[in-house]
């Protein structure tokens, strides 16, 4: 039976944060959020689901916008969508009037994240099989109509994308041995920067005891000497083998930043992530070269391929945190990803079990295309809100087995 949109659903789902948890130097008290769409079918067993991460306040402006770009779905079957969804992104991406309030960036583009991830939802579903499956079965040529190319050709044809994805396939076999061992994790909810120096030194401890070898801390704080002593702190409680990294969330001005990434050297920062304004490439290539061999990381505030393509080029990034609820959904995420292969990067996205589909995305990443297994970020403040919540064990992620991209909520 053919699926066929019938209906488009958009929600506002938003979700309060206790104790401290989710702050940084910028985002004081943040609510998690989704703006939500979901794609209603024919088929009455069969919908999709996607979502848009938010840190809640002007979600319903992303329902608003969700309900403005998704009329052209309405009566496609969703394999016909599929086998040129990069040319039909497009062309909501593109709408003469609609850009205006874009383009490629900011409520507008979170909205076409939604409905992007929801389309992938929906044909995942209607073919049984989870995500990372269902692109890992796709041959190059189907994988490649996915994606809009736009504004990317001087550095990446759908040509050069074809070869790249093609010249994997042979050593595939040797990759795929992660289904079964699973994709490490790291812990962000360690070191929240409401909580106190005994709180995250106690909660480094219980996430080595549960498995994870590496985790993030906040920083960013007015006076540079508190960052200073919580990353020692943190250090010491953990030892030296594992990996810690500080964010700063784009609290610092570049001047700053290269002050205090100085200062932190000596605690061994696995990364710096977000140290300036996201938008300031060449300020990220400052600190990049000033903290070599020490990686910029960025990715949660870069909104699209373009933007990617500058930083890659002006080497201002090491460490690409793309991230599909950003981004123009996990179509402009697999662009991203294949344009990274061409660059000295690690690929390791933001936001792993909190939008869910970046643990179907990183064993994409390391079998189809052949990244370097690091580790996903691990935040589980929203487990419970998810009907299908990505498993941890040992400090590792599973291999997702339900059809879809694990983005179905529970209702209120």
């Amino acid at each position: 039976m053919d699926t066929v949109i019938k209906e488009i659903r958009a929600d506002d789902r938003r979700f309060d944060l206790l104790d401290g948890a989710g702050s940084d130097a910028v985002h004081k008290d943040p609510q998690y959020g989704y703006g939500v769409t979901r794609l209603i079918s024919s088929d009455s067993q069969c919908s999709g689901t996607g979502i848009a991460y938010t840190l809640g306040g002007g979600t319903d402006l992303v329902s608003s916008a969700i309900k403005l770009l998704s009329e052209p779905l309405i009566g496609k079957e969703i394999e016909e969508l599929m086998s040129e969804f990069g040319a039909f992104q497009r062309s909501i991406a593109e709408h003469h009037q609609i850009r205006w309030l874009g383009p490629h960036k900011g409520v507008i583009h979170l909205a076409l994240a939604s409905i992007t991830n929801a389309c992938f939802d929906l044909w995942a579903k209607s073919r049984g099989v989870p995500l990372w499956k269902l692109l890992l079965d796709l041959k190059p040529k189907e994988v490649i109509g996915l994606i809009d190319f736009s504004y990317l050709e001087e550095v990446l044809t759908a040509d050069e994308a074809f070869a790249i994805l093609k010249e994997k396939l042979p050593t595939r076999k040797n990759r795929e041995g992660l289904l079964n061992e699973g994709y490490p994790g790291y812990d962000t909810s360690v070191g929240w920067f409401a909580y106190s120096d005994e709180r995250i030194m106690e909660n480094a401890r219980k996430a080595m005891d549960k498995g994870f070898t590496a985790m993030k801390l906040k920083v960013g704080s007015p006076e540079p000497e508190r960052d200073i002593r919580r990353a020692t702190l943190v250090r010491e409680a953990v030892g030296d083998s594992a990996r810690i990294m500080v964010d700063a969330n784009q609290a610092w001005s570049l001047p700053k930043a290269l002050k205090v990434c100085e200062q932190l050297k000596e605690m061994d920062p696995y990364w710096v992530e977000e140290p300036t304004q996201p938008d300031d490439i060449l300020a990220h290539q400052k600190i990049a070269k000033a903290i070599n061999p020490i990686p910029v990381a960025v990715g949660e505030a870069v909104s699209n391929r373009i933007i990617w393509k500058n930083f890659l080029e002006a080497e201002a990034v090491g460490v690409v945190q793309a991230d599909c609820t950003r981004l123009a959904g996990i179509s402009e995420y697999l662009a991203v990803s294949i344009l990274s292969t061409k660059y000295p990067v690690k690929v390791i996205p933001h936001v792993g079990d909190m939008g869910q589909i970046h643990h179907h995305l990183v064993f994409f990443n390391h079998i189809a295309l052949g990244h370097e297994k690091y580790f996903l970020e691990y935040i589980p403040h929203l487990r419970e809100h998810f009907r299908f919540p990505a498993v941890v064990t040992d400090g590792a992620y599973q291999v997702p087995q339900e059809p879809g991209c694990s983005t179905d909520l529970n209702p209120d």
